[in-house]
């Protein structure tokens, strides 16, 4: 029965995918418009987040293999009547059903101007019907239905006359499930959104199959599971209630508390799937058993011992494992049952007389086997239906080969409790074994076509003081890695094409690094470490080169400092701006953003220039006007640059005209440059104490501090990209790099500029064949990183992202999409 209930959530998966999909804006509740949705909902989704909750959704993996189930076709469409709806507030989403496998919906929501806007569709109709002296809005929007009544200061919608005219027809609120009513305040604000299940009947929305096991008691009254997503695993965690006199399965295990499975320990590698139930007080379970069963028996003593029931699902087989704290008692009984037995790799092998004793022991945890073979592994009674189940179990058992080893329960257990009253985990092969037994032919069908086997599977249950603790789990399979490897850890997609390379930014908060990158509508992103999208924020126009942080308040807290074409800028943690640093420059055409912090104490220069025009701020944000360069003799080229030698500073332009200023901290010139320098367009760096940069013919040009000028004649082609540190040169010309001197001829192909990181006292060199889609990282001399080159179609950003002393990278993956990978 309880395996079932993951099943179940994963059709639930499904229809949270189409009701975001239908709902492009934000939409979230007061607690108070519970009131408002008529009684016995078969489901009911809370969105706290649309933002989180969409990104969530689209970028999830699971969730885009199960898009297309067939059971959920006629929701869908109905929901698509919802695309006009945009509001900033919270609202509530009921699901009912109106007729054999129909459903309809209704959404409470705020009511306010303009929040359903149907002005942009070509095909529709609009009418207003009148019912019980109340005017309801009748939509027809390209075929589909939509109802709207507004009640008081809320908007109620629904896809169905009938449900809105019974909205009506009561007026006054409407009596909530008692149940219900508590398993709503234990939801999380934080979480994108939440689902309240209603567990008792509803069958066809759960797409249960008529007369499974799981479709004649239910498992609890209402389920309340808060969402969280990213881009491989899915979680679902709340509560389960149930009333003390109702007959729902979380009541067996009522009074009784949770213990560590020992089930994992027994079960073979390869297993499909493991399902365990802990009780710390047989006489109490079995009590509780009565009650489910509606029976009166006494409690069998011969079971006093017996703490765990466990099952193992194999190669269409399956076993029963008994864990005992005290085994002898149980050993002797079935010692004088045996009808044979048997040696098998050390262990005996007893043959049964009573098939039936485990089924009659602890339905409904047990159903439908014939225990007709057994044997004891570490003070576990293992009962089988046939001799090679068991032989393999023992088999894996001395082999030290559990399913406690293997990755699908390695995964599954990162995010669960140790402990647990039920605990059920699946890989693919096991879900569709239940699927097969307990939902519906199309919903098995669909499973059975979809490709799962990345994925483990779990839910857990555990029990405290009168309510169960729930959790449900999707995930990618994590592996044990080998070092030097790497591995993908998640891709993201955005709303569009990205029009910005990704790059690491520092949470001052968790002291990780996150991802900022900008689309072609000129969003900006903020996304976490494990994929989800924190916000976005629209600017203007498109971030010029590189993003930067500061802490202007010198408190720790850092700030992300941008110019896009024609705005200075400055937001926050929370993508909030930062007075006053939103600044506009008419005319627009800045060049990107360079900051000077002369001696590193946060006294931040910030120099904006435009086209000849120079701007230099402080960190109030006011002009520095002691800085007296405040126009060049023609049009600056990229950012200008600040170095420091010894005690001195070296601020640098590069110009149009072909002049290399090198300027004191006032603006005057500190060196002055009499050459004229056809710059390339690589950037100017600090080598070797030397002010360095080569012109369109492969010249590498270096000033000292003393204004000497040198030149070395690279032979370079025109395109060629260069990148320096202070001992580290580095050129790619066509496809031939070199580092230090020492070159490695790559595969033709169209290569980025190099870009050199400098990690844990280790130098990395990062090019990228875009053209091809390969990313490529030597180390300082010249030699390969093994797992390189990895796929991917932009220059690399190179961190420690979560401070484990492993490195990630982050590029542009899909056009509209990027990719982070885990060097191992």
């Amino acid at each position: 029965m309880f395996e079932t209930s993951c099943m179940r959530f994963k059709v639930l998966f499904c229809l949270t995918a189409i009701f975001l999909a239908s709902c492009a804006k934000e939409v979230t509740t007061k607690d108070s418009l519970l009131d408002h949705l008529p009684p016995n909902p078969a489901l009911i989704i809370k969105v706290n987040n649309l933002t989180n909750f969409k990104s969530e959704l689209k970028n999830n993996s699971v969730l885009k293999k199960l898009e297309d189930f067939s059971n959920i076709q006629d929701i869908s469409g109905k929901l698509e009547g919802l695309n006009p709806l945009s509001t900033d507030t919270k609202c509530l989403l009921g699901f009912y059903e109106v007729g054999k496998d129909t459903y309809d919906f209704i959404l409470v929501t705020p009511n306010k101007p303009g929040l359903f806007n149907v002005d942009s569709i070509s095909n529709k109709s609009v009418e207003s019907l009148t019912y019980e002296n109340a005017s309801i809005s009748k939509y027809v929007l390209d075929d589909k239905e939509v109802y709207s009544v507004v009640e008081g200061q809320n908007l109620l919608m629904s896809s169905s006359q009938m449900l809105m005219e019974n909205l009506v027809r009561t007026k006054t609120k409407n009596p909530t499930d008692p149940i219900l009513s508590k398993v709503y305040q234990t939801n999380s604000p934080d979480k994108s959104a939440t689902f309240f299940m209603n567990m008792e009947g509803n069958t066809s929305l759960l797409s249960l199959k008529e007369g499974s096991n799981s479709e004649s008691k239910s498992f609890s009254s209402w389920v309340s599971l808060d969402f969280t997503a990213n881009s491989d695993d899915i979680n679902l965690s709340g509560v389960a209630m149930a009333n003390d006199s109702t007959k729902n399965f979380i009541n067996l295990f009522k009074g009784t508390n949770a213990l560590v499975n020992k089930t994992p320990n027994l079960a073979p590698l390869n297993a499909e799937a493991i399902l365990s139930y802990t009780f710390d007080d047989y006489q109490v379970f079995a009590k509780n058993q009565n009650v489910y069963l509606d029976r009166v028996k006494a409690v069998d003593s011969l079971f006093n011992t017996i703490e765990e029931v466990g099952m193992v699902y194999m190669n269409s087989s399956k076993a029963v494992l008994l864990h005992s704290y005290g085994p002898q008692g149980l050993f002797d009984y079935l010692d004088s049952q045996k009808v044979g037995s048997e040696n098998y790799q050390g262990s005996e092998i007893m043959s049964l007389q009573e098939k039936n004793f485990i089924t009659e022991a602890f339905t409904p945890l047990v159903s439908d086997f014939e225990s007709n073979f057994c044997t004891i592994l570490e003070n576990s009674f293992v009962f089988t239906e046939d001799k090679e189940t068991l032989q393999t179990l023992i088999s894996n058992h001395k082999s030290t080969s559990s399913m406690s080893n293997g990755a699908v329960y390695k995964t599954a257990m990162n995010t669960l409790a140790t402990e647990s009253s039920v605990l059920f985990i699946a890989d693919d092969s096991g879900i569709n074994h239940f699927a097969e037994q307990e939902l519906t032919s199309e919903v098995f069908e669909d499973l059975s076509n979809t490709d799962l086997k990345e994925y483990a599977f779990a839910s857990q249950m555990v029990m405290d003081n009168g309510f169960a603790h729930f959790n449900v789990m999707a995930s990618k399979i994590g592996k044990t890695q080998e070092t030097n490897t790497v591995t993908p850890l998640f891709t993201l997609e955005l709303d569009t094409d990205l029009a910005t390379q990704p790059q690491f930014m520092k949470n001052h908060r968790t002291n990780l690094q996150e991802i900022v990158v900008q689309d072609r509508n000129n969003v900006l992103y903020l996304i976490s470490t494990d994929g989800k999208v924190l916000w976005t924020k629209q600017l203007e126009g498109k971030i010029q080169g590189d993003m930067q942080q500061v802490d202007i308040y010198k408190n720790g807290r850092l700030q992300l400092a941008f110019c896009t074409d024609n705005q200075f800028m400055i937001v926050d943690r929370n993508g909030d701006d930062v007075p006053p640093f939103k600044m506009e420059f008419e005319g627009g055409n800045l060049n990107p953003l360079a900051i000077f912090d002369y001696d590193g104490s946060k006294n931040y220069r910030f120099v904006i220039t435009q086209g000849r025009k120079v701007f230099m701020y402080n960190n109030q944000g006011k002009i520095v006007n002691g800085f007296t360069f405040k126009e060049a003799s023609s049009n600056i080229l990229g950012a200008p640059k600040h170095f420091r030698v010894g005690s001195k500073d070296y601020l640098v332009f590069k110009l149009e005209d072909e002049t290399l200023k090198i300027l004191h901290r006032v603006g005057s010139d500190r060196i002055k440059v009499a050459e004229k320098i056809d710059f390339s367009t690589n950037e100017v760096f600090l080598y070797k104490n030397k002010i360095s940069v080569t012109n369109k013919t492969g010249v590498l040009h270096q000033v000292d501090t003393n204004g000497k000028l040198t030149a070395t004649n690279f032979n370079l082609n025109k395109d060629h990209g260069m990148y320096a540190t202070s001992n580290t040169l580095v050129f790619m010309d066509d496809n031939v790099l070199s580092i230090r001197g020492k070159k490695v001829e790559l595969d033709l192909g169209v290569y980025s500029k190099p870009k050199i990181f400098y990690i844990y006292d280790k130098i990395y060199v990062s090019v990228t064949d875009i053209q091809n889609q390969q990313i490529y990282l030597f180390d300082s001399q010249a030699e390969p990183l093994a797992g390189f080159p990895v796929y991917g179609s932009s220059l690399i950003d190179l961190t420690d992202m979560d401070n484990d002393r492993k490195l990630e990278l982050v590029a542009k993956d899909q056009e509209n999409s990027l990719i982070v990978y885990k060097m191992n």
